[in-house]
């Protein structure tokens, strides 16, 4: 038997049997697929929740209060020693680092005009804060760039709080009262939309001193500083914390960079990534072993066809190398059925809901393609062994 012989023979093989062909590479075809569409929405949920992080920028530095020598969140003012300061954040500026700085106040506030009311998140931020997190101005303008200790009381609205209380009405202008103050509307912002939950449109805009005196603060919930984007970051980082520490006296607060939020969460995400990589390589794995199954089932099947092939001269290396490509043959065919079915699905998914992120890695398929033909290898090889060590004279007396 010449080379194409062999392969002419193994393909009939294949075809001869048609249902356990079938039924030897569906196994393989399962695990592909589970692989593929596990991997996929693994993968759309790693990039998005990247993306939602990085779509203010990459080169934040955010300073709490309250020195954490351990992972978790700031404790806040409550559980710092010296508050920080809008003052703070101006000292910042002079950092040689800094490109934007400003110090951030959140809190729930009922807001009113119009006749109308409603609860929402109001902000109060500095007038870097637009250009520092990419937002977007959609009408008027953000906060000007007044005294950060004395601003004067203008309001920016989310584009569902102006919605909600002015229709199609002009907003800019108008009086807000939000608790007890009075401010004058001088802007509506873009729609950003949920971003990790949180609705960016259902919000307004102040001064950060005038939310202090919303909300009776004595000192900001975080400071946030924009560094050029060529800026080492460590650099960044021991100039906040020269500057800060000139002025509090000690290291009472913790600076944490985005880049290093961000390493974090990525590697958490490639963790579940290939946590859910490997549970589809578990149906993978069931298919190797009913692809082993059936082909020891075919030796068995086959054992008169084996004995008449010695006899005509085939060799033991021959009848090795027919038995191993018949199984890698077959978990080829399932590998490419697979790739063809967690393709499709993943496609429609995407299709269908537009909301489901979903994101084929190419590399875990190549990797789960290459893994198949190992299992095709590996599954083979005792069959064809055990093939190839059967006497011709026993194997011809079982027909």
């Amino acid at each position: 038997m010449n080379t194409f012989d062999t392969f002419h023979f193994a393909f009939r093989s294949l075809t001869a049997h048609r249902l356990r062909t079938i039924l030897s590479a569906s196994g393989i075809a399962i695990g592909i697929a589970a692989v593929i569409l596990l991997t996929a929405i693994g993968d759309g949920v790693q990039r998005f929740v990247l993306s939602e992080f990085t779509q203010f920028g990459t080169n934040i530095v955010t300073i709490t209060p309250g020195k954490i020598n351990t992972h978790g969140g700031s404790l806040g003012a409550i559980g710092s020693a010296r508050l920080l300061t809008i003052e703070d954040a101006m000292a910042l500026k002079q950092s040689r680092y800094a490109e934007y700085t400003n110090a951030s106040v959140v809190g729930n506030a009922e807001i009113r005009a119009q006749g109308r009311s409603r609860r929402v998140t109001a902000y109060g931020q500095g007038p870097d804060f637009a250009r520092a997190f990419n937002m977007q101005v959609a009408a008027g303008q953000f906060l000007p760039d007044d005294d950060p200790r004395n601003p004067r009381a203008y309001a920016v609205l989310g584009s569902k709080v102006r919605t909600e209380l002015f229709g199609d009405a002009n907003p800019l202008g108008a009086l807000l009262q939000v608790g007890g103050s009075r401010f004058r509307v001088i802007g509506v912002m873009a729609t950003k939309g949920n971003v990790l939950g949180f609705d960016l449109d259902d919000t307004i805009f102040m001064p950060t001193a005038r939310a202090l005196e919303v909300f009776n603060r004595q000192g900001v919930m975080e400071i946030n500083l924009a560094y050029f984007p060529d800026a080492p970051v460590q650099a960044v980082v021991d100039d906040i914390k020269r500057i800060l520490v000139a002025r509090h006296g000690r290291e009472d607060f913790t600076v944490k960079p985005q880049q290093q939020l961000l390493s974090t969460l990525s590697t958490v995400l490639n963790v579940l990534k290939f946590a859910v990589a490997a549970l589809g390589g578990i149906s993978l794995l069931v298919g190797a072993v009913g692809m082993v199954t059936l082909m020891h089932i075919a030796v068995s099947e086959r054992v008169s066809e084996i004995g008449l092939l010695t006899a005509l001269g085939a060799t033991r290396a021959r009848i090795r190398i027919l038995f191993l490509l018949e199984s890698i043959a077959l978990s080829t065919l399932g590998g490419l059925a697979g790739l063809i079915i967690g393709a499709g699905i993943a496609g429609l998914l995407k299709l269908l809901i537009s909301g489901l992120p979903v994101n084929i890695p190419w590399d875990y398929v190549l990797g789960a393609l290459g893994l198949s033909l190992v299992i095709g290898l590996a599954a083979g090889v005792i069959p064809a062994m055990r093939a190839a060590k059967l006497n011709p004279v026993d194997a011809l007396r079982t027909d």
